[in-house]
Protein backbone atom coordinates (compact mmCIF):
# COMPACT_ATOMS: atom_id res chain seq x y z
CA UNK A 1 0.00 0.00 0.00
CA UNK A 2 1.19 3.53 -0.62
CA UNK A 3 1.27 6.27 2.26
CA UNK A 4 -0.77 9.00 1.03
CA UNK A 5 -0.67 12.40 2.22
CA UNK A 6 -3.81 14.24 3.67
CA UNK A 7 -5.70 17.12 6.02
CA UNK A 8 -7.94 16.11 9.02
CA UNK A 9 -11.53 17.60 7.95
CA UNK A 10 -12.96 15.90 11.05
CA UNK A 11 -12.39 13.36 13.47
CA UNK A 12 -16.04 11.40 15.64
CA UNK A 13 -15.67 10.38 19.03
CA UNK A 14 -14.36 7.01 19.86
CA UNK A 15 -16.84 4.37 20.96
CA UNK A 16 -16.82 0.71 21.95
CA UNK A 17 -18.28 -2.17 19.65
CA UNK A 18 -18.40 -5.54 20.17
CA UNK A 19 -15.73 -7.90 18.24
CA UNK A 20 -14.84 -11.18 18.99
CA UNK A 21 -11.70 -10.99 17.40
CA UNK A 22 -10.42 -8.69 20.61
CA UNK A 23 -9.05 -9.85 23.54
CA UNK A 24 -12.21 -8.14 26.09
CA UNK A 25 -14.75 -8.48 23.30
CA UNK A 26 -14.69 -4.66 23.19
CA UNK A 27 -13.00 -2.55 20.35
CA UNK A 28 -12.71 1.18 19.87
CA UNK A 29 -13.92 2.68 16.95
CA UNK A 30 -14.09 6.72 15.25
CA UNK A 31 -14.82 7.98 12.07
CA UNK A 32 -12.67 10.52 10.56
CA UNK A 33 -12.94 12.69 7.29
CA UNK A 34 -9.76 13.31 5.27
CA UNK A 35 -8.88 15.75 2.61
CA UNK A 36 -6.35 15.05 -0.19
CA UNK A 37 -4.00 17.75 -0.21
CA UNK A 38 -4.33 20.47 -2.94
CA UNK A 39 -6.91 22.80 -3.19
CA UNK A 40 -10.27 23.75 -1.29
CA UNK A 41 -12.35 20.89 -3.37
CA UNK A 42 -10.08 17.86 -2.91
CA UNK A 43 -11.74 14.77 -3.20
CA UNK A 44 -12.64 13.92 0.80
CA UNK A 45 -12.95 10.10 2.37
CA UNK A 46 -15.03 9.06 5.50
CA UNK A 47 -12.53 6.35 7.15
CA UNK A 48 -13.19 4.11 9.99
CA UNK A 49 -9.73 4.07 12.91
CA UNK A 50 -9.99 0.97 15.00
CA UNK A 51 -8.50 -0.32 18.39
CA UNK A 52 -6.23 2.12 19.68
CA UNK A 53 -5.56 4.29 16.99
CA UNK A 54 -9.06 5.32 17.30
CA UNK A 55 -8.03 6.69 20.68
CA UNK A 56 -5.49 9.26 18.90
CA UNK A 57 -6.81 12.70 18.73
CA UNK A 58 -6.27 14.88 16.00
CA UNK A 59 -7.34 18.10 15.28
CA UNK A 60 -9.18 19.84 12.08
CA UNK A 61 -6.27 20.79 9.82
CA UNK A 62 -3.61 18.45 11.01
CA UNK A 63 -1.47 16.72 7.88
CA UNK A 64 -1.14 13.01 8.22
CA UNK A 65 0.30 10.75 5.95
CA UNK A 66 -2.07 7.74 5.88
CA UNK A 67 -2.67 4.33 3.81
CA UNK A 68 -6.09 2.96 3.00
CA UNK A 69 -7.36 -0.07 2.77
CA UNK A 70 -10.51 -0.10 0.08
CA UNK A 71 -12.79 -3.03 0.73
CA UNK A 72 -15.87 -3.62 -0.85
CA UNK A 73 -19.26 -6.43 0.59
CA UNK A 74 -22.34 -7.61 -0.30
CA UNK A 75 -25.44 -7.56 1.74
CA UNK A 76 -29.14 -7.71 0.28
CA UNK A 77 -28.09 -7.76 -3.25
CA UNK A 78 -26.34 -4.00 -2.85
CA UNK A 79 -22.84 -3.32 -2.81
CA UNK A 80 -20.96 -1.12 0.41
CA UNK A 81 -17.51 0.10 -0.26
CA UNK A 82 -15.63 0.09 3.62
CA UNK A 83 -13.04 2.42 3.75
CA UNK A 84 -10.22 1.64 7.17
CA UNK A 85 -7.44 3.94 8.08
CA UNK A 86 -4.36 1.00 8.58
CA UNK A 87 -1.45 3.60 9.70
CA UNK A 88 -0.75 7.04 10.16
CA UNK A 89 1.63 9.25 10.78
CA UNK A 90 0.69 12.72 12.05
CA UNK A 91 3.50 15.35 10.90
CA UNK A 92 4.25 18.38 14.11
Amino acid sequence: MNAKLMRVVQQGEAFAVQSQKSENGQLMKCNIVLQEMGGKFENQYVATMLGNMATFKLAPGDVVAVTLRFSTREYNGQVFQDILLTDFYKFN
